[in-house]
């Protein structure tokens, strides 16, 4: 893997795809500045050389308009706060300013181009606007994961210009490391815990890992679907009903592959879907009409929790219940648990993908994991045994 470690920026200027499409509020101040907390290391390393950095990014879905509520002007005080250093900003990202710019930039400066996605031709892949972009820098640093599933000018086709200094950045290094652990290097038994809604949107994930690992866990709103193709009553719980002859096989695939899996016996119902409806805790297999499920119940945590204790790899992608609504969080908290549990004692761990990131970050289990993915469908697709066009771009 070529990373910027193989490469000393003395007076260079090294162009750096980023990830700073940063929530906001209705002010537009950055509300997590987790994105760009991850990827001061590599600007850090590219300063401490004695190069220059060029930070390019896009932010929101502008469309290719010019938008002042998409510029990142809004966001650089909050970048000059996370790096600690004064950063320069160009109105454009390409043409005779930002020639100009970036041609004056010094060794140890960081300067931040105009947002991306203001010029149509990044989300198209236009190889001119890549050349144009390519022409700004003497190196190119990939250092965003969120984004590398997508083919645009910045995270794809400028590498084509840098036949022999391109890299990737610490935090895409770090994120490809912990994919691969869980897909390929990493000690076992390995267990993957998929939760979330809809089986549907977990079937090539499944597939692909199955040959990978030992034990599967399924949770929250998708079991359900798992439950009913295996003749369990489930009251008004979420449910695929088309996919239950795609649930069997699942688990069929598994047990040819000798993966054990593991879905909820037990779970924790109400009578509607509200915080304050009315809950008790049932077999999952005996859920009444007019209920349905929202969490796992005591006895489905505890197999879920002995299972992740024997474990050396984990894999977490998606919550076991509805955590948004205090009531119905407690199995997902019980699963975050376990999780730091046996990261503690040594296993490796990895949260990725939407809500389970949402859900670790709010409840403060982002310290107690090995890792969080950044990215949410760039690690699906990774999961999937996709090459990503980031990654092969620097790759090839």
């Amino acid at each position: 893997m070529k990373t910027i470690n193989d490469f000393n920026f003395k007076d260079k200027k090294a162009l750096v795809r980023v990830d700073f499409n940063v929530p906001q509020d209705s002010e537009l101040k950055v509300t997590d500045n987790t994105r760009i907390q991850a990827v001061k290391p590599t600007i850090d390393k590219i300063l401490n050389e004695g190069g220059a950095v060029i930070l390019m990014t896009h932010l929101g879905r502008p469309k290719g308009k010019i938008s002042e509520e998409f510029s990142l002007k809004n966001i650089l005080p909050e970048i000059e706060k996370v790096l600690e250093k004064p950063v320069k900003f160009c109105s454009d990202c390409v043409g005779e300013k930002a020639k100009k710019m970036t041609g004056e930039l010094q060794g140890g400066e960081i300067l931040l181009l105009e947002n991306l996605r203001f010029h149509k031709e990044e989300e198209l892949g236009d190889a001119i606007f890549a050349k144009q972009l390519a022409g700004l820098g003497d190196a190119y640093v990939n250092d965003a994961f969120g984004t590398a599933h997508r083919a645009h000018a910045s995270t794809a086709i400028i590498a084509d210009n840098f036949p022999s200094t391109k890299f990737f950045g610490l935090l895409m290094a770090k994120e490809l490391e912990a994919i691969d652990k869980v897909l390929k290097s990493g000690d076992k038994p390995i267990t993957a815990i998929l939760g979330g809604s809809k089986v549907s949107s977990k079937i090539t994930i499944i597939e692909n890992m199955l040959p990978a690992i030992d034990n599967l866990i399924i949770g929250g709103g998708m079991a359900f679907t798992f439950i009913r193709a295996l003749g369990g009553d489930i009251g008004n719980s979420l449910v695929e009903v088309d996919k239950q002859t795609l649930a069997l096989e699942i688990l069929q695939k598994a047990k040819v592959q000798n993966v054990k899996v593991y879905l909820p016996v037990d779970s924790i119902i109400a009578d509607d879907f509200n915080n304050e409806a009315e809950r008790k805790e049932v077999d999952i297999f005996e859920i009444p009409d007019g209920w349905m499920g929202l969490d796992a119940g005591v006895r489905s945590r505890k197999i879920f929790h002995d299972v992740i204790m024997n474990s050396r790899t984990i894999l977490w992608n998606g919550p076991i219940g509805v955590f948004e609504m205090s009531n119905f969080a407690d199995g997902t908290i019980a699963l975050g648990e376990s999780i730091a549990k046996a990261t503690r004692l040594g296993a490796f761990s990895l949260v990725g993908g939407g809500d389970s990131v949402a859900f670790v970050k709010q409840f403060g289990y982002d310290e107690k994991v090995s890792y969080v993915s950044t990215g949410g469908g760039a690690m699906l697709e990774s999961l999937e045994g996709m090459e990503l066009p980031g990654v092969k771009a620097i790759n090839s």
